[in-house]
């Protein structure tokens, strides 16, 4: 774990304002692969800050007095992003009049950190994920195999697991760039983090043109903290820019704050904050009501296997609460008590139930597909989120192949 005062000064050397969790937790895992050579993979929405992280990479490790080159995947023409990358020999194309050198040679020894990487087209995956596993890349039109070493950062908003599926990113490619997964959360996952934001941006917007001071009342804060900004940290930014420079009034009340926020933001925030706490992020009654009935059955499973290993002799005596807890295991949560539960299933139910899954099993594998979906993909965090232990995580995850 690293100190508070180590955490803060990476986040002032870095320009990184928060105290969120989730977003101190991603600094340090930055933090501590710094000192290795993997490749890392930095995901999370537009917006969010992403191009720090490979910085913090790159200060703290070993090739810190090397080069370092920031890379947008995006803004490179399909025809010349080969070129760009691993350079070009004289007379490979029209143009080319002497020989290039692309990025993966001057950075050799550095860090390149390739953003909107899954923007790449399939022709470059494939010679990226060469230099991935090698070290080794042809420069285009030539024959002659180059050597780097180069310690890779990427950073994408896509949803990698998606792209695969589509066929427009390589699987291989994938696993090679993600060794080390970073992930920055969005603003709305760190609503305390939006005052601070604000006033840092309110600041550095009314000393750079010597303007009043703007301040929100505590009820704008709360509105601008329920507000679903699609644009994160860069839209926050703006919308405060706005402010300081076109409101008179510079103290800011919700009616004030209200006409400077798009009207999108609004009816994704009314859906979100629509979901309570007793929802736990299920869509219908009835999805909750398939969840407290598994959680239901876990527990008696879990108090089962605890009687039969006391049964015998291999576990210390029952607590008083796993001794009130047994009449429940051999009555009410017989096998004939589920049997006999009648569930109105959907039309999609029949194909589960002809491929053998019961309406538990099914409701245990939506849960968890939607846990991974919501966590990108972070089993542990999925884990505590079904109530399940990892290692029986993994086994699901087979069990149903997801």
């Amino acid at each position: 774990m690293l100190s508070e005062e180590t955490l803060q000064e990476i986040k002032n050397r870095f320009g990184i304002i928060g105290n969120d969790v989730a977003l101190n937790r991603a600094i340090e895992r930055a933090y501590l692969v710094a000192s290795t050579d993997y490749a890392i993979l930095v995901t999370g929405e537009s917006g969010v800050g992403k191009e720090n992280f490979p910085k913090i990479v790159h200060a703290f490790s070993p090739r810190k007095h090397q080069r370092y080159f920031a890379i947008n995947c995006g803004a490179i023409p399909n025809g010349t992003i080969d070129s760009e990358l691993f350079g070009h020999v004289k007379g490979a194309f029209t143009g080319a009049v002497n020989d290039h050198k692309g990025y993966f040679e001057q950075a050799d020894g550095g860090t390149i950190f390739l953003d909107e990487v899954g923007e790449l087209p399939l022709e470059t995956q494939v010679r990226l994920l060469r230099v991935l596993e090698t070290g080794e890349y042809i420069r285009v039109g030539g024959s002659e195999v180059q050597k780097t070493n180069v310690r890779v950062v990427a950073a994408t908003n896509l949803n990698m697991a998606e792209a695969i599926d589509n066929g427009k990113f390589r699987e291989d490619l994938y696993y090679r760039l993600s060794t080390i997964s970073i992930h920055v959360p969005s603003l709305r996952e760190r609503k305390d983090d939006i005052p601070l934001l604000f006033r840092k941006f309110a600041m550095d917007c009314t000393e750079k043109y010597k303007m009043p001071p703007v301040r929100l009342t505590p009820e704008a804060v709360k509105l601008l903290q329920n507000y679903y900004f699609r644009g994160n940290i860069r839209q926050l930014k703006n919308i405060t820019e706005q402010l300081c420079v076109l409101e008179r009034k510079r103290e800011i009340t919700p009616d004030i704050l209200a006409q400077y926020l798009p009207e999108e933001g609004f009816g994704k925030a009314l859906a979100l904050t629509a979901k309570t706490p007793q929802d736990n992020n299920y869509a219908t009654e009835r999805e909750i009501l398939f969840k407290v009935m598994y959680d239901l059955k876990r527990e008696i499973d879990e108090l089962k296997q605890t009687v039969s290993a006391m049964q015998q002799g291999n576990t210390m005596p029952l607590s008083p609460k796993e001794y009130n807890s047994q009449a429940l295991i051999n009555t009410a949560l017989d096998k004939s008590s589920f049997a006999s539960a009648e569930v109105v299933a959907d039309d999609d139910n029949e194909t589960d139930t002809a491929q053998g899954l019961s309406h538990l099993q099914k409701v245990e594998r939506d849960m968890i597909e939607q846990s991974l979906q919501k966590n990108k993909g972070n089993r542990k965090l999925t884990a505590a989120e079904v109530g399940l232990s990892e290692r029986t995580l993994y086994r699901k995850i087979r069990e149903y192949g997801l």
